[in-house]
This record gives structure tokens, sequence and C-alpha cells, in this order.
């Protein structure tokens, strides 16, 4: 019995990445879109919170169950921003192109062996809005920020985000193995051990 969930973004990357990711599930994910919501307003100050936020946001306006990523870059040499505002990063209505050419400004003058980061991925499950217990699951990925952008694959800061196994960006892997070894990947895998409990 498959059962019915809605993800709480607007992102189109992003929902094909985890509706990819959810195939073998028997979860069937619908975009907020399908339900006209909104964008919540993520005023928290960590990724659990935002998850939180926009997961109780899609359900108190669907009454479906809820699924929210929040997700972004944290660079070392940067003391782990943009962070929580990795989508916003070179301003409100930044685009990836913005916030990419930002990243590499703000690390123009930084040599390789400072430039370690990593994407987080919080994702957030709520049966319904007053659910006091939402499953939680996080996953890290690992890399380096380059110095010019590499790629086509993926979207955000994938272009930029150096993966030392594969000796490649996040952006010129193929979907379905960055699927298999992303952040997201990760955080999902969890949740789905979880959901099945």
């Amino acid at each position: 019995m498959s059962s019915e969930v809605v993800l709480a973004s607007s992102n189109p990357g992003k929902v094909k990445e985890i509706q990819a990711l959810l195939t073998a599930s028997d979860i069937v994910i619908r975009p907020q879109s399908d339900f006209d919501v909104p964008d919540a307003i993520e005023d928290g100050l960590t990724f659990v919170e935002n998850a939180i936020i926009k997961a109780r946001h899609a359900c108190k306006l669907t009454g479906l169950p809820a699924l929210a990523d929040d997700s972004g870059i944290e660079v070392d040499y940067l003391n782990g921003q943009p962070g929580i505002c990795s989508a916003r990063y070179a301003g409100e209505h930044s685009n990836n192109e913005a916030n990419n050419q930002k990243l590499l400004n703000e690390l123009a003058e930084v040599d390789e062996n400072h430039r370690s980061a990593r994407f987080q991925c919080v994702i957030v499950y709520m049966r319904h809005e007053l659910d006091p217990t939402p499953i939680i699951c996080q996953g890290t990925w690992e890399g380096f920020i380059t110095t010019e952008l590499s790629g086509v694959q993926g979207f955000g800061y994938d272009p930029l985000f150096y993966v030392p196994e594969h000796r490649c960006t996040s952006a010129e892997l193929a979907p379905e193995l960055k699927n298999q070894i992303s952040h997201r990947g990760q955080a999902l895998k969890k949740l789905v051990v979880a959901l099945k409990k």
C-alpha cells in the first residue's frame, strides 16, 4: 500500500532528486506546488528548525503527512557559511549562478588546503501539523570547494563541490551515483529505514 506524502519544497532539482531516491519505497511524493502551497518563511537558525517549519507548514495547508529537507553547504574557512543561507547567499532573490560566484569570490585568495567543505542535509517527516515527535534524519557529505565551476549535473553548489573519492565535482557525477553517496541520499536512506519501523 502506498502512502501519499507532500514534499515541502518548490525547488525542482530537490523534488526530482527526492522522488528518484524514494522510488523503491512505497511513498508517493507530491510536491507542494500540486496543492498551491506557498513557500514557508524559513526563520529558524538551524537546518533542523527550518525543516520542521517547512514540514509543519505543508501539513497544515494540505492535511497530509509532509516531508521537508533543509540543506546547504558549510565552508570551514568561512566558519560554516553559507550554511542555512546557502540558497540566498548572494541575496534574497539570488540564483545558483550568483551564489556560486559569491562563494568563488569569497575564497579567491584561499589555497586548496583550506577549502574543505561539506554538504549538510536534514530531512524531517511529520505525520500531521501537531506531530510532537517528527522523524529527523541527517546526512553529511565531505569535500572541497574548487576554484572554478565544472560539470552540468545537479544544481546549487554541485559544480563547485569536489568529491575526493571520485576525483570530480558533484556536478560531474552520474545522478544515480550522486543519489547513492550525497548528503540527501544518506538522510533519505535513514528516513526509509525509520519509516519501516
